[in-house]
């Protein structure tokens, strides 16, 4: 039996663009070896040394296996997942009924939701914006829908997971500027967000602690006193350093600690002293970490990958010849980077903490496998957009043959 080069094609097992692929090898040898490290207290107090880092390679190994099926799947088929609305709907009120931890509902047995709703709401925000027309009239329908979907999932979210709400909502708001939303409509909604945030800013930062806690008994606001408190931590450095007490914020101390004790070169992986002190240090705090062993160099390379991804990811978008898989390869790579930026700039103490993990380095499960989604989709696009422009000038050249 004869294998043509077409046919042999057909079985590779990695297609698409290449320096996502090694963006997401990069990312999961990272993440190995910075949870490993981080993880040490936790293997200390159970004594099972090797079952966290068992555990998280085996969710990068389910999520490396989805990315690879995923990005084998054509783009159009992923216009189907507007259809999980209303499932989502259900989940995210479903989900406010399960029992709290730290004061939140975020999981559903073992899952979390608000993972799965940001990824519905930014396919749905893309297949919304593709199918506007030129005129006017289709824009402003469609911006009036993105509106009322946003607002409904953002919504439900918000209450146990605020910063995530907020997150993706500044996603969608960017892929409906891309999208060319009516200029107008889109003034008065980003003036509408800057003066409602400033006056819920203004609230949190400064409002008396008895309003606060008055606030927080009120149904789907029980969590306005720890957004104050977080605010209200950031907000600055206290006056007489000598008062400062560790233990108000551990977190960020700790998180402060460990980079300011990097050496600009790091201490070497594995070796890091604020992993044992430092709550979430191989989640939320992970980055934190990162620079302690790694040093400036390591946190660097890290935030170099996520832009490299976010350049791959225009680049993509740019060669799609149809507005669908582009505005969906701009919106997954734009959850993923922002998410990133505010999970550093936390670590390095400029932004309020969020509980944002550190995509595809912090340990999880369900946030491993949806981002390993969003790369697969991603490299799903950039197969079909490669072959597109690399047709013609195939034909070219063979035409040319044909001629000499």
């Amino acid at each position: 039996m004869e294998f043509s080069s077409k046919s042999i094609k057909k079985w590779k097992l990695f297609e698409g663009d290449k320096v996502v692929w090694m963006v997401l090898f990069f990312l999961a040898i990272i993440s190995i070896v910075e949870v490993y490290s981080a993880s040490s207290n936790m293997t200390y107090k159970s004594g099972a040394y090797w079952r966290p880092i068992l555990q998280h390679a085996s969710y990068l190994l389910a999520g490396v296996a989805f990315t690879v099926g995923i990005h084998k799947i054509p783009c159009k088929f992923f216009k189907i997942v507007p259809l999980a609305l209303p499932l989502v709907v259900f989940l995210l009120v479903l989900v406010m009924f399960m029992p709290k931890v730290n004061n939140a509902s975020r999981w559903l047995w073992g899952f979390q939701p608000s993972e799965l709703a940001k990824f519905v709401l930014v396919v749905t925000t893309a297949f919304i914006l593709s199918s506007t027309r030129d005129d006017q009239a289709s824009k402003k329908s469609a911006f009036k829908l993105l509106l009322v979907i946003t607002g409904v999932i953002c919504g439900l979210i918000a209450p146990e997971n605020f910063s995530t709400a907020g997150m993706t909502a500044i996603v969608v708001g960017m892929m409906m500027l891309v999208g060319k939303m009516p200029k107008k409509e889109m003034n008065l909604l980003m003036g509408s967000i800057v003066i409602v945030g400033a006056m819920g800013y203004g609230f949190l930062r400064f409002a008396p602690v008895s309003t606060i806690e008055t606030v927080s008994e009120v149904p789907g606001l029980h969590r306005v006193e720890t957004w104050a408190n977080r605010l209200r931590e950031g907000g600055g450095k206290p006056e007489n350093p000598v008062d400062y007490d560790i233990t108000d914020n551990p977190q960020v101390t700790h998180a402060q600690i460990a980079i300011a004790t990097c050496n600009v070169i790091g201490k070497g992986p594995g070796n890091s002293v604020e992993r044992d002190f430092l709550p979430q240090s191989f989640s939320d705090f992970i980055y934190a970490i990162v620079i302690e062993e790694l040093g400036l160099f390591g946190a660097f390379f890290v935030m170099f990958l996520y832009i490299v991804l976010l350049f791959r990811a225009a680049r993509i978008a740019s060669r799609c010849k149809r507005n669908f898989p582009a505005y969906l390869v701009m919106g997954l790579s734009l959850l993923l980077v922002t998410q990133a930026m505010i999970n550093m700039a936390v670590a390095v103490g400029v932004f309020p903490v969020t509980g944002q993990p550190l995509p595809l380095i912090s340990k999880g499960g369900t946030s491993t496998w949806i981002n390993c989604v969003y790369l697969g989709m991603i490299l799903s696009v950039s197969r079909s957009a490669t072959k597109k422009d690399d047709v013609p000038v195939a034909e070219a050249l063979e035409q040319k043959e044909q001629t000499h």
